[in-house]
């Protein structure tokens, strides 16, 4: 019986059965994507496939540029959860801002962050991977809950793009943020080298 080796070119690929069948080896496959369906999907057609609409990129509020990139990564600035420029809402997480509102707050960073990438890039079908985000959560002086409010971020990220959304990561309590925003969120994304 011959030694079958199987090199996938395409990552859209994945064998799910190898079987002996009437003499001669037989290769089932089938086309996954990276959320695990049954076809690759973009970026762009995920975000539409789940309802979500991209606002605009919020401006910087300070003396910064929102991202800058180098070779293949993409270093965001942080994001706060503004829509149409103002906060969602404003204080800590665990005293004026509850933990089910905080994981709004991130999804919304998120958001935000891939409006700054795809006015960058053009498209968010550029993007390879989510490399890391950190992420500051302005906090009561007993709330120790940070990595359940970055969750909301992190799981959001792999909604949209599978696999290559799944990241390292930092969750931080801080007593203030900017604004008095309760969270902000800043991130690093491997993207293709040409914008």
């Amino acid at each position: 019986m011959p030694f079958w080796k199987c090199y996938l070119t395409a990552v859209t690929q994945k064998i799910l059965i190898l079987k002996k069948s009437k003499g001669f080896n037989k290769i089932v496959t089938e086309n996954i994507n990276q959320n695990g369906g049954n076809y690759m999907t973009s970026p762009e057609k995920r975000l539409e496939e789940m309802g979500i609409v991209l606002s605009n990129a919020p401006s910087p509020l300070g003396s910064y540029v929102p991202c800058i990139q180098t070779g293949n990564l993409l270093f965001l600035s942080g994001m706060l959860p503004l829509r149409e420029g103002k906060l969602i809402r404003s204080g800590r997480v665990g005293e004026t801002v509850s933990l089910s509102e905080a994981k709004e707050d991130a999804r919304q960073a998120v958001y935000n962050a891939l409006s700054v990438i795809k006015v960058h890039l053009g498209s968010l079908d550029g993007i390879k991977k989510c490399v890391r985000l950190n992420g500051f959560i302005a906090s009561a002086p007993d709330f120790i809950e940070q990595p359940k409010v970055l969750n909301a971020a992190s799981e959001l990220l792999f909604d949209i793009f599978g696999e290559h959304g799944r990241h390292t990561r930092t969750a931080i309590g801080v007593s203030v943020l900017p604004l008095n925003s309760p969270l902000e969120i800043d991130f690093i994304f491997e993207v293709d080298s040409k914008p």
